[in-house]
C-alpha cells in the first residue's frame, strides 16, 4: 500500500487526526472501508464539499475501499450552525435530495470495472437504519454513551448555548446520530475510518468513542482544513452565492470562471489542496505563478482540472471557447446556446422587449458607460463592439441577423469589459 498520509500531508489536506503512527500502520496492513457523509440540506453539493473528495480519492488510489453516505437522517435534523437554527425541510425534500447528491457523487468516485486495483464506492443513505430506532432505544442503547459535558464542548453548541438564537435538543441530538452512523457502518461494512472537515472534529470522535465503547473496536478519524480566502470572505461564494457542482444552479462557465478569478494568493494556496497533479508539477505551477502573476497559471491550472473533474472535458471545452469568443479570439457562432447564455449571465446581462434600443442606448442600459455621450464617445474613438464587430454609428440599432441563439448580443468596451442583452420572445 502506498503511505497515503503523506501525500495528505504533503497537500495540507489533514487538519487533525488520531493516532496518526496507529492510522498509518492501519493503512498499511490492507485495505481499509473508509467513509465520508454529505447531509442533503440544499439540492446540490457545492465547491466546498470539493476537499472531501479530494480526501476519498487519494485514499481510493490507495487501494482502500470508500464508503459514501448521504444522510436521508441526519439531513432531516441538520448539523448546529454557530449563528442560528437551521430551517427544517419535509422529508419528500429531502429523499430527492438524497437522490440528486448520490448522482453527484458518483463521477468522482465510480471506476470502470476494467479498472484494476480501484474500489467502486458503497453508497448509504443513513435513514435505514436510523428510521427504525424507536425513543426509547435511542436514548437507552445510544443515549447512555454520550456525556453531556463533552456535547457542550463542541465550538458550534457552545456558540449557540451563549447566544440569543440558543440551541433545539434536534440540533444538539445531531452528534448523537453522526456517532451512530460510524458505529452502523462499522457493523455492516467494517469501515474503520472517517474523514470530514475540521468544524466536525467533535461529531467524528465521538464516533470513534461510540464504536470504542459499544464494540471494543479501535477506529479512527481525519479532519481536513477549513478553506479560506485571502480577502477574508466565504470560499465557495460569488457575487451571485455558492458555487455548486449542480450545472443547473451554476453553470461550468461560472464554475470555470471562480477558480480563474481567484485571487493570486488564494490560487497558489488551493492548487496543493485540489490539484492532483504530481508534486514537482504543483510546485512548479506555483512557481511560474509567483514569476509571472499576469499568466494566472495556478488559477487556470485549477479551473481546468476541477472543471474536468465535476464537468467532463466536453465541458471545458465550451468554458474554454466561451472565454476565447466573448474577448473576440473566436466565433461566437462556435458556442452552444447554453454556454453562450451562461457566459453572459456571469458576466452580467439584461433584457430588453419591444422595439430595440439604439446601440448607445444598449451599452447605457447594461451598465457598460454611464450616459449616452460616453456611449457615442466610446463609439467614436472604436472601442464599442457587438458580437465582437466594432460599432461605428451609436444610433444604429441591431438587425434582426445581429441576435444569436437564444436572442442573445454580446456587448464588450474595450478588451475586457462585456455584457449581454438578451430578446424577450
Amino acid at each position: 500500500m502506498n503511505d497515503v498520509i503523506d501525500d495528505l500531508h504533503r497537500r495540507g489536506l489533514i487538519a487533525q487526526s488520531t493516532d496518526e503512527a496507529a492510522l498509518r500502520t492501519h493503512l498499511a496492513e490492507g485495505p481499509v472501508a473508509y467513509y465520508a457523509g454529505f447531509d442533503p440540506t440544499a439540492q446540490s453539493l457545492h465547491v466546498g464539499h470539493l476537499l472531501q473528495f479530494m480526501v476519498l480519492r487519494a485514499l481510493q488510489r490507495a487501494g482502500h475501499q470508500p464508503v459514501v453516505l448521504v444522510g436521508g437522517a441526519t439531513g432531516l435534523i441538520g448539523d448546529p450552525r454557530p449563528s442560528s437554527e437551521r430551517q427544517l425541510n419535509d422529508r419528500e425534500t429531502v429523499a430527492s435530495w438524497v437522490e440528486r447528491i448520490r448522482e453527484q457523487v458518483a463521477p468522482f468516485l465510480d471506476v470502470p470495472a476494467e479498472t484494476e486495483g480501484l474500489k467502486g464506492p458503497i453508497y448509504v443513505d443513513n435513514l435505514d437504519w436510523t428510521a427504525p430506532i424507536s425513543a426509547i432505544d435511542l436514548l437507552r442503547d445510544i443515549g447512555k454513551h454520550f456525556r453531556v459535558s463533552q456535547m457542550l464542548a463542541k465550538e458550534a453548541v457552545s456558540a449557540r448555548l451563549n447566544s440569543e438564537a440558543g440551541i433545539s435538543y434536534t440540533e444538539f441530538s445531531y452528534q448523537i446520530l453522526q456517532a451512530n452512523d460510524f458505529r452502523e457502518l462499522h457493523r455492516r461494512h467494517g469501515v474503520t475510518l472517517q474523514t470530514g472537515g475540521s468544524d466536525q472534529w467533535g461529531n467524528l470522535t465521538a464516533g470513534i468513542d461510540l464504536v470504542r465503547r459499544t464494540e471494543g473496536a479501535r477506529v479512527h478519524a481525519l479532519s481536513t482544513p477549513l478553506v479560506t480566502k485571502s480577502d477574508g470572505t466565504k470560499f465557495g461564494k460569488s457575487e451571485g452565492g455558492a458555487v455548486w457542482l449542480d450545472p443547473s444552479l451554476t453553470s461550468p462557465y461560472a464554475f470555470f470562471q471562480f477558480w480563474l478569478n481567484a485571487d493570486d494568493s488564494d490560487a497558489r494556496a488551493w492548487l496543493p489542496l485540489y490539484s492532483e497533479r504530481p508534486a514537482e508539477e504543483v510546485e512548479a505551477l506555483i512557481a511560474e505563478s509567483i514569476e509571472r502573476p499576469a499568466a494566472r497559471t495556478a488559477q487556470r491550472a485549477l479551473a481546468e482540472e476541477l472543471t474536468v473533474l465535476v464537468h467532463g472535458s466536453e465541458q471545458l471545452q465550451q468554458a474554454e471557447a466561451a472565454g476565447r469568443a466573448l474577448f473576440g479570439r473566436d466565433e461566437l457562432s462556435a458556442l452552444g446556446e447554453e454556454t453562450l447564455a451562461a457566459a453572459l449571465r456571469e458576466a452580467g446581462s439584461v433584457t430588453v422587449d419591444g422595439e430595440a434600443p439604439s446601440y448607445a442606448q444598449l451599452f447605457q442600459l447594461t451598465g457598460l458607460v454611464g450616459s449616452l455621450s460616453e456611449a457615442r464617445r466610446t463609439v467614436k474613438e472604436g472601442g464599442a463592439y457587438v458580437n465582437n464587430e466594432r460599432v461605428t454609428d451609436a444610433d444604429a440599432v441591431p438587425a434582426e441577423g445581429d441576435w444569436l441563439p437564444g436572442g442573445w448580443l454580446v456587448l464588450r468596451r474595450g478588451k475586457r469589459s462585456i455584457a449581454g442583452v438578451q430578446r424577450q420572445v
